[in-house]
C-alpha cells in the first residue's frame, strides 16, 4: 500500500466549511484577500482533467454554496475562480483544489485583468 502525503487528504475536521458527497470547502490558509476558500475533492489525484462527472457536480454544486457562505458572511462584490494544473502553472500542493477568491469594490485601483492585479507580484495585466 503507497502512503500518500498530502496536506488535503490530512485536513482536521474543524477545518471543514461545507461538505457533499465528493468534496469539501475550506478557508484558505493563506488568503489573498478575506474570506478566500478553496474547493478540494475528496479523492485524491491532482489534476482537474482526472475528474469525473460526479466530481464536476459536485465541485460545481459545493462552488455555489461557497460563494452562497461568503456572500453572507463577508458581501463581496465579485470573485475570481481559479485552478492550477501543474506545476509549470504554479500548482504546488498536487491534490486539485480550485481557488474561490472574493472581490471587494476598490481591494485594488483597477482590478481590470481580474487576479492578476490583486497582487503587486502577480503577471501585469495589458489587455
Amino acid at each position: 500500500m503507497v502512503k500518500i502525503s498530502c496536506i488535503f487528504c490530512k485536513l482536521p475536521e474543524s477545518r471543514l466549511v461545507l461538505e457533499n458527497e465528493f468534496a469539501i470547502a475550506i478557508y484558505d490558509k493563506y488568503p489573498v484577500n478575506k474570506g478566500h476558500m478553496l474547493i478540494i475533492p475528496k479523492r485524491h489525484f491532482p489534476d482537474y482533467f482526472d475528474t469525473t462527472d460526479e466530481e464536476i457536480i459536485a465541485i460545481s454544486n459545493i462552488l455555489k454554496e461557497a460563494r452562497e457562505h461568503l456572500d453572507k458572511k463577508y458581501k463581496p462584490d465579485g470573485y475570481n475562480i481559479g485552478v492550477n494544473v501543474n506545476e509549470a502553472a504554479g500548482q504546488t500542493v498536487m491534490h486539485l483544489h480550485i481557488h474561490l477568491i472574493p472581490r471587494y469594490e476598490g481591494d485594488i485601483d483597477d482590478p481590470r485583468g481580474g487576479i492578476r492585479k490583486l497582487k503587486e507580484e502577480l503577471v501585469p495585466y495589458k489587455g
